[in-house]
């Protein structure tokens, strides 16, 4: 049986602002899990309000080790105004810019996971040009253009130790999902095509590749 989150930690991701479905939350716990045995670091790319890091960080708080989480929090394109996933409660009314940070704070809070959770705030190629540690898993979910799907693969992958977990979220092969999905799907196949990774078992739009 694959390891599955207490009761108040799924109910703390399922009250948190988010769009994962709890399918693939499930899964992306238990891949969390089960990378966190190799003792290194959880990496996910594209916090938003926090939901997923709750997973992320009750895996790691279980493992010993910290889950980050790295995101600019001023949305990425299809969370601006006039987009069909913006929400205004995330728009910081001093600067009239999205800011999801606070939003991210008080979710963490809640949940009691703070202190398992470093939380990066910038864009992630700059963070990734300085970044030299390995990571035990790599969860991409962050902008959904080809630009920035390319980028978080290309900076974040390399990373993911031998036996690591490489997660890519909004996997959607078909054609006509060209705009919150394609961009992912293309670094998916593409990290099938290095053959540096395996296929695991997939869950709804998540997909989960092994380092060999």
């Amino acid at each position: 049986m694959p390891a599955a989150p207490k009761p108040e930690i799924l109910a703390a991701f399922e009250a948190a602002k988010g769009f994962m479905p709890v399918d693939e939350g499930l899964a992306l716990y238990a891949a969390a899990v089960e990378a966190g045995a190799l003792g290194l670091p959880l990496l996910e790319v594209g916090t938003y309000c926090g939901r997923s890091t709750i997973l992320l960080a009750d895996a790691a708080r279980q493992a010993g080790v910290t889950a980050l989480t790295l995101d600019h929090h001023r949305g990425s394109e299809e969370q601006q105004p006039g987009w069909e996933y913006h929400d205004p409660e995330t728009v910081d009314p001093e600067l009239g810019l999205m800011d999801t940070l606070p939003t991210f704070r008080r979710t963490l809070h809640r949940a009691g996971l703070e202190d398992h959770v470093v939380a990066v705030v910038g864009r992630s190629p700059q963070i990734a040009k300085f970044w030299n540690s390995p990571l035990a898993l790599v969860f991409i979910d962050g902008g959904h253009t080809d630009e920035h799907a390319t980028a978080d693969y290309e900076g974040w992958a390399p990373h993911v130790a031998e036996g690591g977990l490489l997660l890519i979220h909004d996997v959607f092969p078909d054609p006509k999902d060209e705009f919150t999905g394609q961009a992912p799907y293309r670094v998916y196949l593409r990290a099938l095509e290095s053959g540096a990774f395996t296929e695991l078992p997939s869950t709804g739009s998540l997909r989960v590749l092994r380092r060999t």
